[in-house]
């Protein structure tokens, strides 16, 4: 078969969540396919993060706004290649295209409420939002193939979509092979003055999202600072000032400010490191089709406290301490609980490594490639 899979963001610098997927799986397909023939379709950037194989193609995709790169650019591009199959990796897809489509939904959030228009939200995280909501569900109905993230994800996806499960099908991320403990003290150190680490702190990946619970993360950071002897502060990666400046004033505790540092951009080569030097990692979401970087932190062997909703119990299963993330007071008492209880530790961290290691990257493209394979056989 002659293969596309859409990697529009891959060789950006600043890769995240579904960026991060979309690399995996190739990387992996290139571990585990010679037979196919595969058309990576990208848009030029800096960071050339993904190298030709002998039947891998790399496809730079002529530059264009968003939404024109992946209606008319991309669509073109596959069918130039005489692709037998175009896998779309980021929730979105070409409304028309003559090449039978696969897309990997990794979740539906932006489907279901208008608070999409809401408060939290950048101007691009609207615009990306209203954009999804009028592609994928015709994007849902055109596709061959859906892959999600989680059975929570596909449940949710079957329900609002009316999907059968002949057409839906779940398959797991994974860990990838770096994400282990760090026991190189030098290389700590290096990472801890880099980027001007605290002795101690708690870490959470919080962005402007709101499903990501930054405001109830930072008042639960509130509640503990004002009711705790230990003063931990807070590690948070890229996020807005300005935005943290507004979710502040809301609480209305302005000497959390002293107590919250922000990194900047950190590279996931660089992640582990932050994991092991952090005391505990904070993933309360309010929703989330799957959650990899708890399985990231369990993999460093760090205690996560997490939420009880949504795909987080299903991903999390034994190894996490679970809270209503809807209630701050019950985050601040997983943290205290946890930095008084050694034991509770230590017991979540041996359960994190069992957990962490049920998540392969290549388990995921064995799954994805045997599903290629049935629409082979159409």
């Amino acid at each position: 078969m002659k293969i596309g899979i859409e990697g529009q963001r891959l060789f950006r610098q600043k890769k995240h969540g579904m960026d991060m997927v979309a690399l995996e799986l190739i990387r992996n397909l290139q571990d585990i396919d010679s037979k196919n023939e595969y058309f990576i379709f990208v848009k030029n950037d800096v960071d050339h993060c993904l190298d030709e194989r002998a039947n891998f193609k790399i496809v730079e995709v002529a530059p264009a706004p968003y939404p024109i790169w992946e209606q008319v650019n991309l669509p073109a591009a596959a069918k130039k290649a005489h692709c037998d199959i175009l896998h779309c990796t980021s929730n979105t897809a070409p409304v028309v295209t003559s090449v039978p489509l696969i897309i990997t939904l990794h979740d539906i959030i932006y489907m279901e409420s208008l608070s999409i228009l809401k408060k939290g939200f950048t101007s691009y995280q609207k615009f990306g939002n209203l954009y999804r909501r009028f592609v994928v569900p015709q994007v849902v109905r055109s596709s061959a193939r859906i892959i999600t993230v989680s059975e929570f994800e596909k449940k949710r996806i079957g329900e609002f979509f009316h999907v059968n499960d002949h057409k839906l099908k779940a398959i797991y991320n994974g860990v990838s092979d770096h994400f282990k403990p760090v026991s190189d003290k030098d290389y700590l150190n290096l990472i801890k003055a880099k980027y001007r680490l605290p002795d101690k702190f708690f870490f959470f990946f919080g962005n402007t999202d709101p499903k990501k619970n930054t405001p109830g993360v930072l008042k639960a950071l509130s509640l503990f600072l004002n009711s705790s002897e230990e003063k931990i502060p807070l590690v948070m990666l890229d996020f807005d000032r300005t935005e943290l400046t507004r979710i502040i004033n809301d609480i209305g505790d302005p000497t959390l400010h002293e107590y919250i540092h922000l990194t900047g951009y950190v590279p996931n080569t660089e992640l582990p490191a932050l994991y092991a030097l952090s005391t505990i990692f904070l993933y309360p979401s309010l929703r989330e089709s799957f959650g990899i970087p708890m399985l990231e932190a369990m993999a460093c062997g760090i205690p996560v406290i997490t939420s009880n909703t949504s795909s987080m119990p299903e991903v999390g299963g034994n190894a996490a301490l679970f809270i209503n993330p809807f209630n701050p007071e019950e985050i601040t008492g997983a943290m205290k609980k946890l930095l008084s209880d050694p034991s509770l530790c230590e017991s979540l961290i041996l359960k994190g490594f069992d957990n962490a290691r049920k998540f392969s990257w290549k388990a995921m493209a064995e799954q994805v490639l045997n599903l290629y394979m049935e629409l082979a056989v159409k």
